[in-house]
Formats: C-alpha cells, structure tokens, sequence
C-alpha cells in the first residue's frame, strides 16, 4: 500500500513537472512565431521595395546615359546588372561601382528604437561601395559577408514588417542620422539619395587617411 502512494506521489510531480514545461515551451513557440511572421512579412515588404529599387535604378541609368552622351562623353561605363533572384544589383557611373542588396536578412532581427520604445522587426536593404560579386569572392561565412557589407556599408534601409510604418533610412557619413519614408517614396528617395552620395563626392589623391570627400 505504501508503495502504491509513493508511486502516485511521482506520478503527480512528474505531471506538474511535464504541464510546467510545456507552459514554458509554449511562451517560447508562442514568443518565437510572432517573430517569424514579422520576419516573413518584413522579406516581402522588402522583397518589394527591392525590385521598385531596380526599376528606378535602370531609369536613373538611363538618364545619366542621355546627359552624359548630350556632352559627348562615352556611355560604356553606366550600366547596371542584376541577378535573377533579384537581391543583389551592381552600378557602374563612369570611375564610380556601388551596390545594393538584400543579402543580409538571414533571421528575424529588428532596428534598436531606445530603450523605452520595442524594437522595430525589419528587413534591411544595403547600400555599399564596390562591386558586390568581387567583394564577396573570399567570403565563406555569413560573418565574413556581413563584415564586409558593414565595413563596405554607405546607407541603409530599414523595412517594416507593417506596410502602414514608415522605413527608415540610415547614411552612415551622417553619423547614422534617421530619416523616415513612406513605401511610396521609400524606393525612389532611397536610390537618389545613394547615387547622390556616391557620385557627388571625389576621390583624394591616397595620402595617409584622406581618401574621398563630399560635396
């Protein structure tokens, strides 16, 4: 009879012990698939904004070709190329290569808001100096690759996971500064203000730390 208890005894704690982890691992699936659905909502967001990107990339090309041609200056270093999935683009405006890319949205990860604000679920679109493909030919790890688009980085795009958010855009020579636009102008704003920034500066001649300047 005393053995009897005693088994009943381990089977209660044995029950309150499996209810108490499964309470546990549900706040932790519960947790971990609202991240997943901001993280899937965030990739097509950006997914989108992407090809929106490209679209007024061939037509920013396209103009720069007319100008420079109108002056008599050759074409055949404005140009753009993309891959067929769509998540990485390569400009050439004469001396000047910069890219842009959605490789870097691997898992769910959000945009620091302060410390009395909850973090912003997004997908990232970067901007970066150098051809991406030739960049990332010794690459062969996604720590490589991400230290490379970091110490490469000119701009960022942060997609929200609500389409009704506004992005935010980051210039890292800006010390990081925040601007907020609209999906509708986030594309077009985005592209401009890189073209503006890579071309609109120069090129030191190499001494010491002086390497390029902006206007």
């Amino acid at each position: 009879m005393s053995q009897g208890y005693e088994n009943f005894n381990n089977s209660e704690t044995a029950f309150r012990k499996s209810s108490l982890i499964q309470e546990r691992v549900g706040l932790v699936s519960s947790h971990m698939y609202k991240q997943f659905l901001d993280y899937q909502k965030a990739t097509m967001n950006t997914t989108e904004i992407f090809a929106e990107m490209i679209a007024n990339l061939k037509e920013i090309v396209d103009s720069l070709k007319q100008s420079f041609a109108s002056r008599g200056i050759t074409t055949d270093n404005i140009y753009l190329d993309y891959d067929k999935e769509k998540s990485v683009v390569v400009i050439n405006i004469l001396w000047h290569t910069f890219s842009l890319t959605t490789r870097c949205n691997y898992e769910p990860q959000a945009l620091f808001r302060g410390e009395k604000t909850p973090p912003m679920f997004s997908g990232r679109i970067m901007a970066i100096n150098g051809n991406y493909n030739e960049l990332m030919e010794h690459a062969s790890s996604r720590s490589d690759m991400m230290a490379i688009l970091l110490d490469k980085e000119v701009a960022s795009l942060f997609v929200p996971a609500d389409k009704t958010q506004n992005s935010i855009f980051k210039i890292r020579h800006l010390a990081n500064r925040e601007f907020f636009l609209n999906n509708t102008d986030a594309s077009r704003e985005f592209v401009l203000k890189v073209v503006e920034t890579i071309c609109g500066g120069g090129l030191y001649h190499e001494e010491g730390t002086r390497r390029s300047f902006n206007i």
